[in-house]
């Protein structure tokens, strides 16, 4: 096991009792637990956006630099979004 290093923080009374409850519920023995558990998962989402940036964000501005022609106006990139998530919620609706 890592070395474990304390520290103390503040909580916000309902932070606290989410933390309580996560323990009390029996997923975890400890608040400390909860809150590393939290930690590893903003870890993970940061490491994930990382990822996503250098393997998708990048390489797609890269082609759009050698190649400006494939790029589209934002409002039509808008507008089709908006379209997906309408068409996902009545989908979602009609379930």
């Amino acid at each position: 096991m890592p070395k474990v290093v304390k520290r103390t923080f503040s909580l916000t009374e309902e932070q606290a009792k989410f933390i309580d409850s996560m323990v009390e519920s029996g997923g975890f023995a400890t608040g400390s637990e909860v809150v590393r558990d939290g930690l590893r998962a903003m870890q993970e989402y940061e490491a994930a956006i990382e990822r996503w940036l250098h393997e998708e964000v990048v390489p797609t501005l890269r082609e759009l630099d050698a190649d400006p022609s494939r790029a589209r106006p934002v409002d039509e990139v808008f507008a089709e979004l908006y379209a997906e998530i309408e068409e996902q919620q009545r989908l979602r609706e009609r379930a």
